[in-house]
């Protein structure tokens, strides 16, 4: 979404907790996540953990629009599992989030609308128990300028506290600098006021 400049994902991992019904044992864990590729080594990790689980059922959250996202339900009946936790990391409005919620069978059937109860009634206590944190979009700007005007560049770069991401000094002198995308416009003005430079935002 254009003009995103922050969201809210999680510090860490979460707490393992746990929540019961008619015998059966929801386990759930909160993972902050970067890629589609950290899910599945996850999910392996907790299956060695709980062997003797029915179902491992997520959502996966991604992208600070939350743009790209997953549900599964892992064998519950359809939609039963995978959308009521991928309701709950919309309720908390969580992204870069994988949720999984890893059910032990009790015995005692629960029907649609208990798993639905359950399978979000564990999201939300583990969404709870979570160290929420607001992140902020970054954009990288390359500013690149003759050698005598470089001073000028790194005295901008100085007064903002802007983070360095690459550097390559020649003749010309190409600098590319890391920032908050809610000041992209304000920053990219300043470079601007430097004779020379070439400014592209990526």
């Amino acid at each position: 979404m254009e003009g995103t400049t922050s969201f809210k994902t999680l510090a860490g991992p979460s707490p393992e907790t746990l929540f019961k019904e008619k015998k059966s044992k929801f386990y759930g864990y909160a993972f902050p996540i970067k890629t589609e590729d950290a899910v599945k080594p996850i999910i392996q990790g907790l299956q060695k953990e709980h062997p003797q689980a029915n179902h491992f059922c997520f959502a996966w959250k991604l992208n600070p629009d939350g743009s790209a996202y997953r549900a599964s339900d892992d064998g519950e009946p359809n939609n039963t599992a995978g959308m009521p936790i991928y309701g709950q990391l919309n309720s908390f409005g969580l992204t870069n989030v994988l949720l999984v919620v890893v059910r032990i069978f009790g015995g005692t059937k629960l029907g649609a609308g208990g798993l639905i109860q359950a399978y979000r009634a564990a999201a939300k206590i583990t969404l709870e128990a979570s160290n929420i944190k607001m992140e902020f979009v970054t954009d990288e700007i390359m500013i690149t300028v003759p050698y005598g005007e470089l001073q000028k560049v790194m005295r901008y770069i100085k007064q903002d506290r802007l983070k360095i991401v690459s550097q390559d000094m020649g003749l010309n002198c190409t600098l590319t600098v890391s920032v908050d995308r809610s000041d992209t416009e304000k920053i990219v003005s300043k470079f601007k006021g430097v004779r020379s430079a070439v400014i592209k935002v990526k």
